[in-house]
């Protein structure tokens, strides 16, 4: 069905060899899954939105060309590629290990938070990288990765990409990407990280009304691309980036920051899990990857990652 044509239940029925009832089910189980379908009498059942599908040998052949090293592990389904990959590091998963998922059922964000990904909707993967240093020296790792992913994403999308500290990927100042580190080791090492990424390709009218906040998609914005050369192409620029981390730490990433930074000089909201708000200008980041917000007095108060959600000041 993924041809976007109309198809009888009795031509699926011939086709897979299986019973019109059989037929039946699945698509019943398919819009159980969130999928949406027309039926219509006469014509058959299409879907209403377009899927998209990982090609798995395309990707390790873009793999192999890159040399980056990663091992590809491909499922049809998982409750969370961040959780699935933790648990197959702790059991000696190879660094580079990327978990690509079709369908996460329990897929999370930041501060417990769901992340919402339909079949079909969006890309979400997750990848291991282990590190010689120890968890004090991981600071700032999803600046690192998110400067990464928008890099990759500015490539393709027509509107403007930048990063919305600590970690979300935006498109015309609306969310098209989200990523969540998630770190264990010692404090003096060995140490690794769990980097989970979702981005928005197709989301239906249905799936915008479950989130909320501004949100966009690859297809809106016209971007016509594999998931294949996606995930190759984010995937190539991730390798880079934390290469450079590796081996300069957040020194030369930062310099880089007010480019990429969407609310950078601006006078921001930040509030805080207590319930608090404080507002100033955002005025980069620390060392650690912490941001540093200017208030009306010219104090200067950090704020690190995982304590603050940050909104624009409305404008009257």
């Amino acid at each position: 069905m993924s041809d976007g044509r109309f198809h009888s239940g009795q031509e699926m029925a011939k086709e897979f060899k299986v019973s019109r009832a059989t037929v039946f089910n699945i698509l019943q189980m398919a819009e159980e899954l969130d999928v949406r379908i027309h039926a219509v009498r006469g014509k058959g059942y299409k879907l209403a939105t377009p899927l998209s599908w990982l090609d798995t040998q395309a990707l390790e052949s873009f793999m192999s060309d890159s040399g980056f090293g990663y091992a590809i592990k491909a499922v049809e389904q998982t409750y969370s590629t961040n959780t699935s990959l933790t648990e197959a590091a702790l059991e000696g998963a190879p660094h580079r290990t990327v978990l690509y998922a079709d369908y996460q059922h329990a897929g999370r964000g930041r501060r417990g938070r769901t992340w919402l990904s339909p079949l079909g909707g969006g890309l979400t993967f997750s990848v291991l990288w282990r590190f010689d240093r120890g968890l004090d020296q991981l600071s700032g790792l999803s600046i690192v990765v998110g400067m990464a992913l928008a890099r990759a994403l500015a490539k393709l999308c027509p509107l403007p990409v930048k990063v919305k500290w600590p970690n979300d990927v935006l498109a015309g100042y609306r969310k098209l990407a989200g990523i969540l580190v998630e770190v264990q080791g010692e404090i003096s090492g060995p140490s690794f990280a769990v980097i989970g990424i979702g981005i928005n390709e197709h989301l239906s009218k249905f799936h915008r009304q479950e989130i909320d906040q501004a949100v966009i998609d690859l297809a809106e914005m016209g971007v016509q691309i594999t998931r294949a050369e996606l995930l190759n192409g984010i995937l190539s620029e991730l390798a880079l980036t934390m290469e450079t981390f590796e081996q300069d730490g957040l020194k030369n990433i930062l310099a880089d920051w007010p480019n990429w930074h969407a609310h950078e000089e601006r006078l921001v909201v930040l509030r805080t899990p207590d319930g608090s708000s404080h507002t100033g200008k955002a005025s980069g980041l620390d060392v650690a990857g912490n941001l540093l917000l200017t208030s009306p007095n010219g104090e200067i108060r950090k704020f690190s990652t995982g304590e603050v959600s940050l909104r624009p000041v409305a404008r009257k």
